[in-house]
C-alpha cells in the first residue's frame, strides 16, 4: 500500500475528531460564549449541511486540479479555520468558521478517496477505501476523547488547537507523497505510469530513443457529461439512498447512546466513554474486514452485513436493561456498521468509473445525509415518548429499509441480465 494512502488516513483522522469531538464540548462552548446548548448544538448541525453541501460543489470546484494541490489546499483552509474558531470571541465567527471547515473537509474527503484508490491496483480498492475511512474510526476511538480531556483541562479552544496541530504532518506529508497527476492518472506509489514505463524500457537494454511515448492522460470528462454518467450508472443511486440509510441507522442510536446506557441500562456515567470507545475499537475492526474481504464478494458481505445489523439493533433495544449484553452488543454494531458503510462506498466508486472524484463526493453527501437525519429521526422518537430504547428501534427501522433498497436493486439487476440474455439469444 502506498505510503500516500495513509497519509490520507491521517488527514481524515483530523477531520474526523473536527466533527465529532462537540458532543463533548457543547457545555464549555455555550459558558464561554453565552449563547444557548441548542445554539451550541448548531455548530454540529452547520458542520453536518456544510459536509452534505460541500461535498459535491468541492469536487466540482476542484475536478480539473491536480489532485495533490486540491488537497492541499482543502487541508490548508480545514487547519485555517480551526485557528480563526480557537481564536474568535464571537458565536457568529465560529458557526460560519465550522461551516467554511466542512466544505474544506468534504472536498478533502472526495478527492482523497478517488486519489486513494487511483494509487493502488484495482485488487486492492477495497483495502485502500479502508485506509482512508479508517481515519474517522480511529478519531472515534482516540480523537474525540482526547478533545473530551483537553477540553476539560484547558478548554475547549485546546481541542480546536490540537486539531489544526495534527493536521500539519498531513499537510507537509501530502506534498511529499501524493502524485500531482490530474484526474485520470493511475499512479503507483512513488511515480506515474509514464515514468514506470520508461524504467522498465531502459532495463530491457533499450535506449531512451527507443522507448515508446508516454500515454496522454485522458482529457477530463466535461460536468454535464460526468453528471450524466453519474446519474445514469446502472445501481449508483440506489446505492447512495442504502448508504444513507446504513449510515442513518448507526448515527440514529449512537447519538442517544450515553442516555440509553445511564438511564436504561443502569450503568454509571464513567462508562459512557468506555463504551464509545468499544463501538469505535469495533469500527477500526469492521473497516479493516471490509478492506481485506469485501472485494472478494461484496454483494454478500453488504447484504449479510446490514441483515446482522437490522438484528443488532433490535437485539440491543431488547437487551438494554442488561449491562453485560448491552456492553457485548456495542462493538458488534460498531463492527458491522463501519464494515458495511466501506464496503458500500468502495462500491460506489467502482460503479462511478472515471467520475470517481464525484462519485466520492455523492458518496460523501450520502453519508453525511445518514449522520444528520439518523439523529434528527431518534430525536422524534424520543418527544414522542418511545422511552430510551426508541432510537435503537429506529435504527433496526432503517435497517430493514436499506434491506428492501438493496433487495429492490439486486432484483432490477438480475431483470437487466434477463432481458440482456434474452435479446442476445434473440
Amino acid at each position: 500500500m502506498p505510503f500516500a494512502v495513509y497519509v490520507l488516513g491521517l488527514a481524515v483522522f483530523a477531520q474526523g475528531t473536527s466533527e465529532f469531538m462537540l458532543s463533548g464540548l457543547v457545555s464549555a462552548i455555550a459558558a464561554d460564549l453565552d449563547v444557548s446548548l441548542s445554539a451550541a448544538g448548531l455548530l454540529t448541525s452547520a458542520f453536518a449541511v456544510g459536509m452534505v453541501l460541500g461535498a459535491p460543489l468541492m469536487a466540482l470546484f476542484s475536478r480539473t486540479w491536480p489532485r495533490r494541490r486540491a488537497l492541499l489546499l482543502f487541508l490548508a483552509v480545514f487547519i485555517a479555520v480551526h485557528i480563526v474558531g480557537a481564536l474568535t470571541p464571537g458565536y457568529g465567527v465560529l458557526l460560519a468558521a465550522r461551516f467554511v471547515g466542512a466544505l474544506a473537509n468534504a472536498g478533502f474527503w472526495a478527492v482523497a478517496l478517488a486519489a486513494a484508490v487511483s494509487m493502488v491496483p484495482d485488487g486492492l480498492r477495497g483495502r485502500a477505501t479502508a485506509v482512508v475511512v479508517g481515519g474517522v474510526t480511529i478519531a472515534c476511538v482516540v480523537g474525540v476523547p482526547a478533545g473530551a480531556v483537553l477540553g476539560e483541562r484547558w478548554g475547549w479552544r485546546a481541542a480546536f488547537w490540537a486539531v489544526a496541530v495534527v493536521s500539519l504532518p498531513a499537510l507537509w506529508a501530502i506534498t511529499r507523497s501524493v502524485p500531482g497527476g490530474v484526474p485520470g492518472d493511475r499512479g503507483r506509489g512513488g511515480g506515474t505510469a509514464p515514468e514506470a514505463d520508461a524504467r522498465g524500457t531502459a532495463s530491457a537494454g533499450q535506449g531512451p530513443e527507443t522507448a515508446p511515448a508516454p500515454a496522454r492522460t485522458p482529457a477530463p470528462i466535461p460536468v454535464r457529461d460526468e453528471l450524466r454518467l453519474l446519474l445514469t450508472a446502472p445501481h449508483l443511486l440506489p446505492t447512495l439512498l442504502t448508504m444513507a440509510l446504513v449510515q442513518g441507522a448507526t448515527f440514529c442510536a449512537f447519538s442517544y447512546l450515553e442516555p440509553l446506557l445511564t438511564r436504561t441500562t443502569g450503568l454509571t456515567i464513567t462508562w459512557v466513554p468506555v463504551a464509545l470507545a468499544l463501538f469505535g475499537a469495533g469500527a477500526f475492526l469492521g473497516v479493516g474486514a471490509a478492506g481485506r474481504y469485501a472485494e472478494r464478494r461484496p454483494t454478500a458481505f453488504i447484504a449479510y452485513g446490514m441483515a446482522a445489523l437490522a438484528l443488532g439493533w433490535s437485539a440491543l433495544a431488547l437487551t438494554a436493561g442488561r449491562p453485560l449484553a448491552a456492553l457485548a452488543l456495542i462493538p458488534l454494531l460498531g463492527m458491522l456498521a463501519f464494515g458495511t458503510g466501506t464496503a458500500l462506498i468502495t462500491r460506489v466508486l467502482g460503479l462511478a468509473g472515471r467520475s470517481s472524484t464525484l462519485a466520492g463526493a455523492f458518496g460523501t453527501s450520502a453519508f453525511n445525509l445518514g449522520a444528520a437525519v439518523g439523529p434528527w429521526a431518534g430525536g422524534l422518537a424520543l418527544e414522542a415518548g418511545g422511552g430510551y430504547r426508541s432510537p435503537a428501534w429506529v435504527s433496526a427501522a432503517l435497517m430493514a429499509l436499506a434491506l428492501l433498497t438493496e433487495g429492490a436493486r439486486r432484483l432490477r439487476r438480475v431483470r437487466s441480465r434477463e432481458r440482456a440474455s434474452g435479446s442476445t439469444a434473440g
